[in-house]
């Protein structure tokens, strides 16, 4: 990881060299350097597969769950984890298959902004990494958040959540601590400037996530 302990964390893969959610956006991330590597997961006619929308299922060739998880297990990757972030409802037990029968449960963060799936999975699989993703306030509003940090801090201080998935501009001082003191991490998402990864490092956040992988420090190695 970085030199603050801070875990890299590639957007897609490296979405600002190779477009996102691809085996060869993965491959640029890892030659580039990261710790994670976050993917959009969806249901798309009977499969899983690599999209972030349901018009991006549909506009293009989507690598499918089981083709990137075989893709992440190869041993050029075996130092990265994996944020499985899951954009629709449905498909958690296969999802939880797919991480098992590839060997990379142990080293998987499941995510989503979806409170009812993130509930699921724990119901599935107790030891499952789980994030909670919050975003801007448009996106709050159409999750129904109310008081959205109470609820948050209080499901990682209940085991509800193992992170908080972050949109960068909610981030301060007080919720870093706020998260760390309930036994949580943290992560940012998504970051595509020099200055705000440095001030989100300064906050001691557990991990960034970018598009650019180049933005974060080349790591020194004492």
């Amino acid at each position: 990881m970085s030199r603050q302990g801070v875990k890299r964390i590639g957007h897609g893969g490296a979405g600002a060299v190779v477009r996102g959610n691809t085996l060869a956006s993965f491959d640029a991330a890892v030659e580039i350097g990261v710790d994670m590597i976050e993917f959009d997961v969806r249901a798309w006619q009977g499969d899983l597969v690599l999209a972030h929308g349901q018009l991006d299922a549909l506009l293009r060739d989507c690598p499918t769950l089981d083709q990137a998880l075989s893709h992440l297990r190869q041993p050029r990757f075996g130092d990265v984890e994996v944020n499985v972030d899951v954009k629709s409802a449905g498909c958690e037990a296969a999802i939880v298959r797919a991480l098992r029968r590839h060997g990379l449960a142990e080293r998987a963060l499941v995510s989503s902004r979806l409170v009812h799936v993130i509930d699921r999975f724990r119901q599935i699989d107790p030891d499952v990494q789980l994030g909670i993703s919050v975003g801007g306030r448009l996106a709050r509003r159409s999750q129904h958040w109310q008081d959205w940090r109470r609820a948050v801090l209080d499901g990682l201080a209940g085991g509800r959540f193992d992170a908080l998935m972050a949109n960068h501009k909610l981030v301060g001082q007080a919720l870093v601590d706020a998260v760390r003191d309930r036994g949580g991490d943290i992560h940012c998402w998504t970051v595509d400037s020099r200055p705000t990864v440095e001030r989100l490092e300064s906050l001691g956040v557990s991990g960034i996530t970018t598009n650019d992988p180049r933005l974060f420090a080349p790591v020194v190695v004492s």
